[in-house]
């Protein structure tokens, strides 16, 4: 059998997991909560499946949560979608955004990433025949060049992706770099995935400038939220997807036939979850406090750090450590002093390699004092 993905190895986050198991180090690598979810959800969820909700759900999704997530679309970004025509309920982030380049992606057409990119945008270009057209954000600050992106658009360019919150730099795109990509996109009548799975977390006053923002853009964008990451539920695995009636409906032609619908009980508990705002824009302050006692543990480490402006992923510079690779440097950090983090140059054009590591600080206080004496003997 020949391989439509010769060049895709095991990812990042499944060898170093694997690897903190192996050597009993603590897990700062794969973006996961070791806390416990809000008991009100556990109990909604619970109380859904005793009230029956255990069948299919409509292919779009539970209607509640549609309309939910529309009334917070609007709250938050002042742009109304039409529950019934540019939403649906995706089982998690990822395949929300795989049923997006599909949607959009014929052979030879051309996308456009920034990386470091999170790992599965190019192959699901790639599996559809598309190019992947990188743009190497530069550390330790990661701005976006716009007159770089614009010089690599073609005619065959199609789409661009946009991840803000940024994994795993941790940065946030600005009003005025949503603007020029809305210039951009058109000026080259370009499709824009938007992936705002972080878009409740974000520090220091910052605001989130969604796509939705901006009428244009929002009228050529797909933009992916992941309650997964939001209400600290990965293993849920449930998302959405946002987009005008024209692209949404090729949208769900693919989507209908990939996974069909998405966990019942859960739809139906986040739709009520959701009705108090509170659980979602509390999320800034409950993790930027745990951001600020991490990085106030480690402030004496030798690591250069530059604090996250959102997600909760904060990058480490390592240059005045080890002259190490990245990748060689995060396997001696699991092996010899079992802490286990991700190395980033495997989200970088050509491997780029920064000297920096990627760690996860959603993690209790008392996991993080316990990672902060291993990052301060380093």
């Amino acid at each position: 059998m020949i391989s439509k993905l010769p060049n895709v190895t095991t990812s990042i986050f499944t060898v170093m997991s694997k690897m903190a198991s192996d050597y009993n180090a603590l897990n700062l690598s794969q973006g996961f909560p070791n806390f416990k979810s809000d008991s009100y959800l556990i109990e909604l969820v619970n109380k859904a499946m005793a009230e029956g909700y255990n069948q299919y759900a409509p292919m779009s999704g539970y209607l509640e949560l549609r309309e939910t997530i529309c009334n917070k679309t609007k709250l938050l970004h002042s742009k109304k979608y039409n529950s019934d025509t540019e939403i649906t309920i995706t089982a998690g982030a990822t395949q929300a955004i795989f049923t997006a380049i599909a949607t959009v992606i014929n052979k030879d057409d051309e996308a456009i990433i920034f990386t470091p990119a999170y790992d599965c945008y190019s192959p699901a270009i790639e599996l559809f025949g598309g190019i992947t057209i990188p743009v190497q954000l530069k550390a330790p600050f990661y701005k976006p060049n716009w007159e770089e992106v614009e010089d690599k658009i073609t005619h065959k360019t199609k789409l661009i992706i946009v991840n803000t919150p940024h994994n795993p730099s941790g940065i946030v795109f600005s009003e005025d770099d949503m603007l020029y990509l809305q210039f951009l996109a058109g000026k080259y009548n370009l499709i824009v995935i938007s992936d705002e799975v972080y878009e409740h977390i974000i520090f220091d006053g910052l605001i989130h400038y969604s796509a939705a923002k901006f009428s244009e853009l929002a009228s050529r964008s797909f933009i992916i939220g992941s309650f997964g990451k939001t209400f600290h539920n990965t293993g849920w695995k449930i998302g959405y997807c946002l987009a005008p009636e024209n692209l949404m409906n090729e949208f769900k032609k693919i989507h209908q036939y990939n996974v069909f619908s998405v966990n019942t009980p859960i739809q139906k508990a986040l739709a009520e979850y959701l009705e108090t705002a509170a659980h979602y824009l509390s999320l800034s302050s409950f993790y930027q406090q745990k951001r600020d006692v991490f990085l106030e543990l480690i402030k004496d480490s030798k690591f250069k750090i530059i604090p996250s402006k959102g997600t909760y992923f904060q990058m480490l510079d390592f240059s005045d450590i080890s002259n190490e690779s990245d990748f060689v440097f995060a396997k001696r950090l699991t092996k010899d002093y079992k802490i286990a983090t991700i190395p980033t140059s495997g989200f970088n054009e050509n491997q780029e390699d920064f000297k920096q590591i990627r760690v996860c600080f959603a993690k209790t206080e008392e996991t993080l004092i316990s990672a902060a004496k291993i990052i301060n003997t380093i």
